[in-house]
Parts: structure tokens; sequence; C-alpha cells
């Protein structure tokens, strides 16, 4: 029987404005197209194709349907996964692997798409992943730290502009009910008013 207490996940979440060249080293990065069947009051349950062998370019016309069409036999990896709210930097998740033929069938069928390419880095003394979103999430960017506990006294790069770890709008599932194309321009009018924002209570900030 799998643990139940490894079903959370610990991350910081941070919105950036670009992709640091220097942190893509020129692989494919890993093409993710998912679905969310549920996505409610920061409760979801999702399925995930990955592939890591197409290297595609996402932009605001990107249709994840089309994406997945084209490159099925592409997609080697597929998730189940359950989610809880986000509290703290600290979310119920739930994990299970599955068939990828299945996986895409469920996704062609129902849900609320969403594309993105996830590229990953190690920064400091963390690793991170940065998701480059496709179709109407386009051009959000969001870099995240994760570690098997409580992600404190963390070294937050300087691309990172501010922090969303608790924003459910930000959320993967946040963003296949309203997709970060819709109330981008709200977005940058309130960080252009407030300002960048980190949290203070994961210990201390260490800006790179």
């Amino acid at each position: 029987m799998d643990n139940a207490l490894n079903d959370f996940e610990y991350e910081r979440r941070f919105f950036c404005r670009e992709m640091p060249p220097e942190l893509d080293d020129g692989d494919a990065p890993a093409l993710i197209v998912q679905s969310y069947y549920v996505h409610a009051d920061n409760y979801a349950l999702r399925v995930r194709l990955v592939s890591h062998a197409v290297r595609v370019d996402l932009n605001a016309d990107t249709n994840p349907l089309d994406v997945l069409d084209a490159y099925r036999d592409k997609f080697t990896e597929a998730y189940v996964t359950v989610k809880g709210p986000s509290v703290g930097g600290t979310r119920y998740e739930a994990e299970r692997e599955i068939d990828a033929h299945i996986a895409a069938e469920l996704i062609s069928r129902g849900g609320e798409p969403i594309i993105k390419n996830r590229f990953s880095a190690w920064i400091g003394e963390d690793g991170w992943s940065i998701d480059v979103f496709g179709g109407d999430n386009a051009p959000l960017i969001v870099a995240e730290a994760e570690r098997s506990g409580p992600v404190t006294n963390l070294v937050i790069p300087n691309f990172c502009v501010t922090e969303i770890t608790d924003q459910p709008r930000f959320s993967n599932d946040g963003l296949a009910a309203h997709p970060f194309g819709t109330w981008r321009a709200e977005f940058e009018q309130e960080l252009a008013t407030q300002g960048p924002h980190f949290e203070q209570f994961f210990g201390r900030n260490r800006m790179q």
C-alpha cells in the first residue's frame, strides 16, 4: 500500500516574465498536456500526459488537443492526480501512473485542457521547474521550487517577479477554469499598483 504521508507536495511558486535562456540546454523540455475534470474551490482531478521526445514552440494560438493528436505516440508517461487546496505552500496531492493510451483518450474526450513546456534546472540549493504555457494561458511563465518538506529559507532567482504560492488563480486547475489570458490585464495592473510580493512566513528569503 502506498504511504499516504507521501501524498503531499511542498512548493513555492513565482510569476516570471521570461524563461531565462541560460536555463534552456537545447534538449526537449517536458511537453505536458493535461485535462482537469474537477477544478472547484482549489480541489482538482487531473489526467496528465508527458513527452520528453518532442519540442513544440507554444504560443496563444496553440491548441492542446491538436498537439496531442499530432504527437500522440510521443507521449509515454501518464498520471491521474487528485489535489486539495494549497495552504502555506503545502497541498494534498495523490498521483498514480496510468496507461498513456488511456490517458490520451480521456483527455481527448473531456475536461479542460492545458498545455505547457516544463524546463528543469538546478539553481542554488534547489531543483526548479519553469513552466511555459501555451494556448489560452500564454504567455504565462511560472517557476516552482519543490521539496520533500516545507520550502523554507529559499534562494529566489532574480527572474522571479512576484510570489504566487497561495494564489488559486495561478494553480493549474485555476488556470483551467479561468485562463490567464482572460485576466492578464487585471493582474498586470494589480502588480503595477501594489508591486512585487514575497511571502515572509517561509523563513528567510534570499534573493539571488
